[in-house]
């Protein structure tokens, strides 16, 4: 089933991670898919689920790719959870959109929390907006007391299963700028799915779902992948780089590329590679760490300058400037291959999916960033957004290509190839 809201902020993820929590504890194999892009979202799910979690956005990923991903996941699993974006109706595509095309039953979560008899009329709106979804039940979330409950469940059709979620602030998953905290900063998080899960114990939720059928995508010749064949690619991830699809890393793989991991937070040497990839993350909170990494600097900067191939995206391309400023106004010397300083903000400075043409063909992902950067390079190429509007600048030098862009690799393996390859 697919756990949607009103809006965001209602508590789809820990809805979803209880749920699956719940069932994995049981002996169940549970696999989660968060809509759209995001690599925050998914880590909670994966600690609940045991299972890596994917995302599934029909723009960005194409409806067949995302059809085969439900495929292998509902021949190898006892229950599929997809936790929405926003709200059910928001974004195009929207989570109402994904469960149309593939038959996804929808579980709203409403935030019951300001409100009594108003959650009805809340979901008898995400009910009746468009007729071709189904809606199997409802969460009612951060219940203050029976009294409250009560109030809620009178105001719903009989036939109507309301699953009643009290308010705890032990479970409350922290957040920050670009979301909630990753699964691996929060120290308590398996006692909190933990009491997640007992909740949702004491539901209907406590029934698995009706059995759905995800039929098989069209079968498409099979062409040769292997253009990184013998090719090794250092991929940084730590807790400053920590934005990586789990499809990226496995379409570089199918691809033939070996990846070693390396951390520019702790790690004094590069590892032997053929390519560096530098993914999105949180640089800004630890700049003065990366900055003082001299070592590690100094060898990934060696690299570029011999013309190797080096992808870095947001938080990475901050990496590769000369300065990084924070909201406070510090100022840190970063690796200074692409020329220039980013300035951390308060507001978001971009944010949605995109498109870009590199050499001849496209590929696409999306942006969420809250900084801006100035540079004397030229854009190389500039992203569209779905809707046509200018979209993020891609710079190169070197052999070192930069934006604020997140790339989805599988939407045009060839140009993934060609942006680790000499």
């Amino acid at each position: 089933m697919l756990v949607t809201a009103p809006a965001s902020g209602h508590g789809k993820t820990s809805v979803t991670a209880a749920i699956a929590r719940f069932y994995s504890r049981q002996g169940l194999r549970v696999r989660c898919f968060k809509t759209g892009p995001d690599f925050i979202d998914p880590t909670i799910l994966a600690k609940a689920s045991g299972q890596a979690v994917y995302n599934l956005d029909s723009w960005i990923m194409g409806t067949e790719h995302c059809q085969q991903l439900l495929y292998e996941a509902a021949s190898q699993s006892d229950l599929i959870l997809v936790e929405g974006v926003m709200g059910l109706f928001d974004g195009d595509p929207s989570s109402a959109d994904l469960a149309e095309q593939f038959g996804l039953p929808i579980l709203p979560v409403i935030d019951s929390s300001a409100m009594a008899q108003t959650f009805a009329a809340i979901l008898h709106g995400l009910t009746t907006f468009r007729p071709s979804l189904t809606v199997i039940g409802a969460v009612a979330n951060r219940v203050a007391s029976p009294r409250h409950g009560e109030l809620l469940n009178k105001a719903v059709p009989k036939e109507v299963s309301v699953a009643l979620l009290k308010r705890n602030p032990e479970v409350s998953l922290p957040s920050r700028h670009l979301g909630l905290q990753l699964a691996a900063e929060i120290s308590t998080i398996d006692q909190q799915l933990d009491l997640l899960a007992d909740a949702i114990g004491t539901t209907w939720l406590a029934q698995l779902p009706d059995i759905i059928t995800f039929s098989r995508p069209s079968d498409k010749p099979v062409q040769s992948n292997a253009l990184l064949t013998n090719k090794t690619i250092a991929v940084a991830r730590d807790r400053a780089f920590c934005f990586l699809y789990e499809q990226n890393l496995n379409c570089l793989r199918e691809l033939g590329a070996h990846l070693v991991f390396f951390s520019p937070l702790n790690d004094a040497h590069l590892p032997t590679a053929d390519a560096i990839y530098l993914p999105g993350g949180y640089p800004e909170l630890y700049a003065k760490q990366l900055a003082e990494n001299i070592s590690l600097k100094k060898e990934i900067v060696e690299h570029a300058i011999k013309a190797k191939p080096l992808l870095a995206e947001c938080g990475g391309m901050l990496y590769l400037s000369e300065k990084l400023i924070d909201d406070k106004n510090n100022q840190y010397t970063m690796l200074g291959l692409l020329p220039g300083k980013v300035t951390m903000q308060t507001k978001l400075s971009g944010i949605g999916s995109q498109q870009v043409k590199i050499g001849q063909q496209e590929i696409r992902g999306h942006t969420f960033h809250y900084s801006s950067i100035e540079t004397s390079i030229p854009a190389l190429s500039q992203a569209e957004y779905a809707d046509g509007r200018q979209g993020e600048a891609v710079y190169r030098v070197h052999n070192v290509t930069a934006s604020y862009l997140h790339f989805y690799f599988p939407s045009n393996i060839k140009v993934t190839a060609e942006l680790f390859l000499p």
